[in-house]
């Protein structure tokens, strides 16, 4: 399973709707178990983002699931291929 990190941003329409964002954070939290997509953290944060989601999936459905969400409009998102130390050691294992 591969690692996803998401800096997420408010859009327009996201922040003038900013109340609902924990209900908007819990029905993305179903759709992504349904998607059999394991939601690991989220933390609403302050600075140049406006939230930090870690999920665990399979490439394909975690990228899906991301693309869904922006879709809706709320958010804009910069997602980042994370590596556990464990599958970072074995990359470097490869290496010629």
């Amino acid at each position: 399973m591969a690692t996803f990190i998401s800096l997420v941003n408010f859009t327009d329409q996201g922040i003038r709707a900013v109340k609902d964002s924990p209900d908007r954070f819990q029905a993305f939290k179903a759709l992504a178990e349904k998607a059999g997509i394991a939601i690991h953290a989220v933390y609403w944060t302050v600075g140049s983002y406006d939230l930090v989601l870690i999920v665990e999936g399979d490439e394909e459905t975690a990228t899906a699931l991301l693309l869904k969400v922006g879709s809706l409009g709320n958010i804009r998102t910069q997602t980042l291929r994370g590596f556990s130390e464990q599958e970072m050691r074995k990359i470097i294992g490869n290496m010629p």
